[in-house]
């Protein structure tokens, strides 16, 4: 038993760190994307001149901060969640929804997508899809490769956290405070 418990906190503290380290690299692509808009519109309304490229690069970054940042939200407990009943509860009737909402509801979901867009994204890469826009980047199939990544870093996360509460033995605030010091 023990060593069960030692192999779900590793897994779960590895997680948590990939987790962080999203979340990090997740920062400095929203930065670049500021960055960028303001490149945008400073060259379109100060020099007169557009770029396709640079306004899909924009939306291309907008769509990897949200995508990539789902997991590392659903970690900081910082997402969306009606907290009429939730927020009056107990930490154990917490975490009782939370591993019936991931095990039924998450996951599920996180499953169906991969496998609707599977060929979707498949087909994508199989013609190095690209832009329809004339001077467009060529990198369309790496936008919706987002379709594969999201669930799986989603699944990743929501399973850390099931083992978390589930193992029992490390209360979610020590090891989240672990892995907050190390990443």
């Amino acid at each position: 038993m023990i060593s069960q418990n030692r192999i779900a906190f590793q897994f779960v503290t590895l997680c948590y760190k990939f987790s962080n380290l999203v979340g990090r690299t997740i920062a400095w692509l929203t930065l670049t994307m500021m960055l960028l808009m303001t490149s945008v519109v400073i060259l379109r309304y100060a020099f007169n001149v557009g770029s396709i490229a640079m306004q899909e690069g924009v939306m291309y970054l907008h769509a990897f901060v949200l995508m990539l940042g789902m997991a590392t939200t659903l970690k900081n407990d910082q997402h969306v969640r009606v907290d009429i009943f939730y927020r009056r509860m107990s930490s154990k009737h917490k975490q009782s929804i939370n591993v019936i909402g991931h095990c039924l509801f998450l996951i599920p979901t996180c499953i169906f997508i991969l496998m609707m867009s599977w060929d979707y994204v498949l087909q994508s890469w199989q013609v190095s899809e690209g832009s329809q826009e004339a001077g467009g980047l060529p990198i369309v199939y790496l936008l919706k490769s987002l379709l594969f990544i999201m669930p799986l870093l989603l699944i990743l996360q929501a399973l850390a956290e099931v083992v978390e509460i589930l193992t029992n033995k490390y209360g979610p605030q020590q090891i989240t405070q672990i892995t907050d010091k190390e990443a």
